[in-house]
């Protein structure tokens, strides 16, 4: 444990010491405060069925935003170290190579947390300025953001793998938002083809992010959707992990 936690500290540094990090959380925060500003807009038009929770985590600024800040996170993870040659120096320490898969998506994962963190604020201010509830109840709250985690580690995955294959970080992130594109937009076929069947879309419908959002953002758990992205970021990471070996070994 003592180990992974160094290399954890060791990725979180290789954050916040770079200028990317902060140029991706003021793109993140800029967006996001205004799809927060016009949320508020539009709540402000009249009598509303939703909540600004509800409309927040559902909104198409939210995804543009959401959506880019995934391969800018990871593309540097694997494929910097591969191109630099640090990634021998790193596994000449005694550590094991799953440590240092797992903490390069814990590292990013935390990253992605410290990223939206802040959106919280949005819904207090509103709170504060407006003396009602930005959602109907706690569960919308944590719906929203424990979707968001598990989406979070989902594409993080996906972001892993794409930097593992490459040691050029620009292709890592177009592989990355590539591979995050397509499954965002596999679960939208549903919409995006009216004449599809009700079976089709169904079916489509269970890997879609949108429509998972729009469910927790309401409060309402699917254990479907949990096991899904769970499954998912543990398949991934295995994935990752075997072409990490086979990469160092090979080189």
């Amino acid at each position: 444990m003592r180990k992974f936690l160094v290399l954890l500290e060791r990725e979180m540094k290789s954050y916040f010491y770079s200028p990317v990090a902060y140029i991706v959380l003021c793109f993140l925060l800029a967006l996001a405060g205004f799809n927060a500003y016009l949320v508020v807009t539009l709540l402000n038009r009249g009598p509303s069925d939703y909540t600004m929770v509800e409309v927040f985590f559902n909104t198409t600024v939210f995804w543009f935003a959401f959506l880019p800040t995934i391969p800018l996170i990871t593309m540097r993870l694997y494929s910097e170290e591969f191109k630099l040659g640090t990634i021998e120096s790193l596994m000449t320490a005694p550590v094991e190579e799953w440590q240092v898969v797992l903490a390069k998506f814990a590292g990013a994962l935390l990253f992605y947390l410290v990223l939206w963190l802040p959106t919280a604020l949005y819904f207090a201010i509103f709170q504060y300025v407006t003396k009602m509830s930005a959602a109907p109840s706690y569960g919308s709250y944590a719906g929203s953001y424990f979707l968001l985690l598990l989406i979070g580690m989902f594409y993080i995955s996906l972001g892993c793998l794409a930097s593992v294959v490459t040691r050029n970080q620009i292709i890592a992130a177009v592989i990355g938002f590539v591979l995050v594109l397509l499954i965002f937009f596999f679960g939208l076929i549903g919409l995006l083809v009216p004449s599809a069947s009700q079976t089709f879309r169904d079916f489509v419908s269970y890997f879609s992010t949108v429509e998972h959002m729009r469910d927790f953002s309401h409060g309402l758990f699917d254990t479907r959707a949990v096991v899904y992205y769970l499954s998912m970021t543990a398949f991934l990471q295995v994935l990752t992990f075997q072409v990490f070996q086979y990469r160092r070994w090979k080189s």
